[in-house]
């Protein structure tokens, strides 16, 4: 008997630690689906806001920023970083609560409250739950990841549309070259 209740405690703090694991290198959190508590727990840990993925099954571009950009391992680092991340099923039937605490289907959340036509979307949110930022579509790869993130989180939104900082950091790179 101790011999089967040992094995099931290996078995279980194994299985524990691999998705302890698995979680580190994944982007994505684990939501309830109350974006308002998320927004708290942002709060708390010391982060600069949330940042929604808003995706579809079929997009095949969503498929490729998971499986080249989203998953490398500087990306998740710097993002997990300043966000919480979530990702968002803009065809779910599955009922949220949006930032302010509204009750939703997550479709109506990313149709009507966000309008979001096309996937993917990155928006981020700050603190209050207000979006800072969207960008639609897919980055060109992990460097232009990289520029979104920090664009969001130095505030740069505040002074300058994304195309402008892209094209900045672009010439410091050319400039740096030189």
């Amino acid at each position: 008997m101790s011999f089967l209740r040992t094995s099931l405690v290996l078995i279980m703090f194994m299985t524990v630690s691999a998705v302890n694991a698995a979680n580190d290198k994944a982007i994505f959190g684990l939501s309830l689906g109350d974006y308002s508590e998320e927004l708290t727990e942002a709060k708390e840990q010391g982060k600069k806001g949330v940042l929604l993925f808003f995706e579809m099954d079929e997009c095949p571009f969503c498929h490729r920023m998971k499986t080249t950009v989203l998953n490398q391992p500087e990306v998740i680092a710097y993002l997990k970083k300043h966000f919480l991340v979530f990702s968002i099923d803009i065809e779910g039937d599955v009922e949220i609560n949006d930032f302010a605490g509204n009750a939703m289907p997550m479709k109506d959340f990313a149709f009507k409250q966000n309008r979001v036509r096309a996937t993917p979307v990155f928006a981020f949110y700050d603190l209050e739950g207000n979006i800072v930022t969207k960008y639609t579509g897919p980055t060109s790869g992990v460097e232009e990841m990289m520029w979104l993130g920090e664009y969001v989180v130095n505030e740069h939104y505040k002074t300058m549309r994304f195309t402008k900082f892209k094209k900045i950091k672009r010439e410091e790179i050319k400039n740096n070259k030189k």
